[in-house]
This record gives structure tokens, C-alpha cells and sequence, in this order.
């Protein structure tokens, strides 16, 4: 078991988007701040638009944690179940649109409608279809949220996490989320540093360059991994 990949997918799909490359920067140092209380299980309560991002986080994560632990066996026998449990916990709590537009910089001005449609789609469902699966070994001892503290009026917030991996480590996960008129949802994903979103830009950018938004739409619609585009856009 890959348990880089286990924290990448983890991460991602805690605000529902995962990447499984690696990651070589060295890890934040961690603030001197109590986690966050664990909430009950179950569906976030309601008048989310109001709700703290660290308690957003934490009880999403608990719901995943407590459907994992009831249908684990199912999960792990048919990952492609983990789709359904995506879009029921995590998805409501993901803006896929503005991470899109962000992932594709210059290149979303450029897109017509449908291009940006396909591309939020196929991004999404391909990182499912690929990293989904790592989520079943994902227990609710590698996790530690800790709080926010949003000042009145901002509309934007990082809340900060750590994955442990099998061998004790913890990796430093940070969230950043944005106020939406229905909650607070999450839009990129940094990991040791490591934004998502500023490197799947890098890597999608160099491959639209060369072949063009259709063709890499295609790639990521036949379940292509992101990262595989990556390295072909490198090797170009």
C-alpha cells in the first residue's frame, strides 16, 4: 500500500479532489494549536453558511468516516462505489468550477462552454476513477483538524490539517476555502506546500499548449490520469 498515495487521496478527496504524485517539499511546521473538537457524525447541521470552515471540514470528514466504517468490505471489493460516496459527502462542500477555472488560468478565458463543462467533469470524474479507491483505507485516526479563526466579513479562509501515514509521519494538508452565498467551500488543496491547483496549471498548461484544450479534455474523459498527462507534457 502506498500510503503517499493514501494521504494525496485522503486530502483531496476530504474536499473532493486528489492527486497522487509525489511530493518532495519539506513538510509545514505545525502551530502550536489544540485540533479541533471532533463533532458528531453524520451530514453537516444545517446554517452552513455561517459554520465554521475547521467544523465544515471536521464533520465532512466524519460522515465519510462513518459510511467508510460501515460499508468498508463493499468499498474495497467495488471502489468504483467511492463515486457515490463522493458526491453525496463532499461534493455539496467542493467548488469543481472555480478550481477548474483556476487549474485552467488563461487557458478558461480561451475555452468556449462546453469545453469548460467537459473539462470540470472529466477532471473530476478521472480523479475519482483513479485515486478514489485509496480513500477505503482511510481511518479516522490519521486525521487531525485544527481550528480557524475567521474574522467578520472575510471570505476567504485556509483551515489546516494533518494525514499520518503508516509510518507515524504526519503530512501537513492545508485547505483553502471560499464564503459561497450557500457555505463555505473549498477550492484547492496544498500539501507540504504543494498547491494543487498551481501544479495541475503548470502541467495542463504545457500539454494545452501543445495539443490543445480538446485533446487533453479527451485524455482525462478516456480516465487517463492527470499525472500521466503531466509527464507527457514534460517529455514533449
Amino acid at each position: 500500500m502506498n500510503a503517499l498515495r493514501i494521504v494525496m487521496a485522503s486530502a483531496w478527496l476530504t474536499a473532493a479532489a486528489l492527486g497522487a504524485t509525489a511530493i518532495a517539499a519539506p513538510a509545514s511546521a505545525a502551530q502550536s494549536t489544540a485540533p479541533a473538537t471532533a463533532a458528531p457524525g453524520g451530514t453537516p447541521a444545517s446554517g452552513q453558511a455561517t459554520q465554521n470552515p475547521s467544523d465544515l471540514v471536521q464533520q465532512t470528514a466524519q460522515s465519510i468516516l462513518k459510511d467508510l466504517d460501515a460499508n468498508r468490505d463493499m468499498y474495497r471489493k467495488d471502489p468504483s462505489k467511492v463515486s457515490a460516496l463522493v458526491d453525496k459527502f463532499l461534493l455539496p462542500h467542493f467548488d469543481t468550477e472555480m478550481a477548474a477555472r483556476l487549474v485552467l488560468g488563461a487557458n478558461w478565458r480561451n475555452a468556449t462552454p462546453d469545453q469548460r463543462k467537459r473539462f470540470i467533469d472529466a477532471f473530476y470524474h478521472s480523479l475519482i476513477q483513479n485515486y478514489g479507491n485509496y480513500l477505503t483505507d482511510f481511518t479516522a485516526d490519521r486525521l487531525k483538524v485544527y481550528p480557524t479563526n475567521v474574522a467578520p466579513g472575510e471570505d476567504h479562509a485556509t483551515v489546516r490539517t494533518e494525514i499520518k501515514r503508516d509510518n507515524g509521519d504526519r503530512v501537513a494538508v492545508n485547505y483553502s476555502l471560499h464564503k459561497a452565498p450557500d457555505g463555505w467551500k473549498a477550492y484547492d488543496v496544498n500539501i507540504e506546500g504543494i498547491s494543487y491547483v498551481r501544479s495541475y496549471r503548470e502541467d495542463f498548461g504545457a500539454q494545452i499548449q501543445q495539443q490543445g484544450i480538446d485533446a487533453v479534455i479527451s485524455r482525462l474523459e478516456k480516465g487517463e490520469k492527470p499525472s500521466e498527462i503531466a509527464k507527457t507534457a514534460k517529455k514533449s
